[in-house]
C-alpha cells in the first residue's frame, strides 16, 4: 500500500510545482471563445505580426489553420505569410537560434502548445503584466514571469505601465507588499479594446495546442446524448423481453 501511495505522491509532484509556481500572482480569467472564428481569425493576424517573427509553431501548417479558420488560400497567402513560403508549410520562423539566443539571453520557445502547457489563464494575464523597468536591457519586466527574456512585443497596442507599490495589512497584523501596475501611457488602443485583442491572441494559442478541441467536444456530447437514449431503449427492451419471467 505504502508503495503505491509513493507513485501516487510522485506523479502528483510535478502538478503541484507548476501550481506553485506562479509567484503568488492573481490569474485573471481569460474567458475565450473557441467557437468565435472571427476572434480566431484577429488572433491568427496578431500572432504572425507580433509573434512569429521569434516564435515558431512548427505543428501547425497555414493550409491547415486557413481551412479551420474559414480564411481562404489567397488570403492567407497573401496576408499571413511574409515570406517566399507556401500555404503547405509549417508556421516556422526565420531567426537563427543563435541569433535569438544573443539577443533575448534563451532561444524562444515554440508556441504550438504553450497553452497546454501553461494555460489560457496565464497566458491572458502575462500578456497584459508587462511594465516598465530601465534596470533591464529590454527597458522591460513582466509581473507574471519575472526577469524574462521576451520584451513587451504589444507595447504600440497597449502603452507602458508602472509598477505602483501598495503595504497592505493581513487579519493577522502582518504587513505585505502588493504590486499593481497603472497605465503611464496609453497605447493606440484603450485598456478595453487591448484587453479584447490579448483574448483573441490567447484564443488563437488555445486552438494552436489543439485544433479539433471543439469538434472532439461537440462530438462527445452528441455521442453520451446518443448512449443515454440508447440505454433507455435498451432498458425498455429489456424489460420486455422478461416480463414474462417471474
Amino acid at each position: 500500500m505504502k508503495k503505491y501511495l509513493v507513485i501516487v505522491l510522485l506523479a502528483l509532484a510535478p502538478v503541484c510545482a507548476f501550481a506553485a509556481g506562479g509567484h503568488g500572482v492573481h490569474l485573471d480569467h481569460a474567458n475565450i471563445d473557441p467557437t468565435n472564428k472571427q476572434s480566431l481569425q484577429r488572433g491568427a493576424r496578431l500572432f504572425v505580426n507580433y509573434c512569429l517573427s521569434c516564435h515558431s509553431a512548427n505543428l501547425m501548417r497555414y493550409e491547415h489553420m486557413g481551412n479551420d479558420l474559414g480564411i481562404d488560400e489567397k488570403l492567407v497567402s497573401e496576408n499571413l505569410i511574409f515570406s517566399d513560403g507556401k500555404v503547405g508549410d509549417l508556421m516556422t520562423v526565420a531567426t537563427a537560434p543563435d541569433d535569438a539566443k544573443i539577443w533575448f539571453g534563451t532561444v524562444p520557445p515554440d508556441l504550438t502548445v504553450i497553452a497546454r502547457a501553461r494555460g489560457v489563464d496565464w497566458l491572458y494575464t502575462y500578456l497584459r503584466s508587462f511594465y516598465r523597468d530601465d534596470s533591464r536591457h529590454i527597458g522591460t519586466n513582466n509581473l507574471v514571469f519575472p526577469d524574462v527574456g521576451m520584451p513587451n512585443v504589444l507595447w504600440e497596442l497597449q502603452g507602458f505601465q508602472e509598477p505602483v507599490i501598495t503595504t497592505v495589512k493581513e487579519d493577522d497584523g502582518t504587513e505585505v507588499k502588493v504590486v499593481k501596475l497603472e497605465l503611464a501611457e496609453q497605447g493606440t488602443l484603450t485598456p478595453v479594446e487591448f484587453d479584447r485583442t490579448v483574448r483573441d491572441l490567447v484564443n488563437f494559442l488555445d486552438y494552436l495546442g489543439e485544433p479539433a478541441k471543439h469538434d472532439r467536444r461537440a462530438l462527445g456530447t452528441k455521442v453520451i446524448l446518443f448512449l443515454l437514449v440508447f440505454l433507455v431503449l435498451a432498458y425498455m427492451l429489456k424489460r420486455d423481453y422478461w416480463k414474462d419471467i417471474h
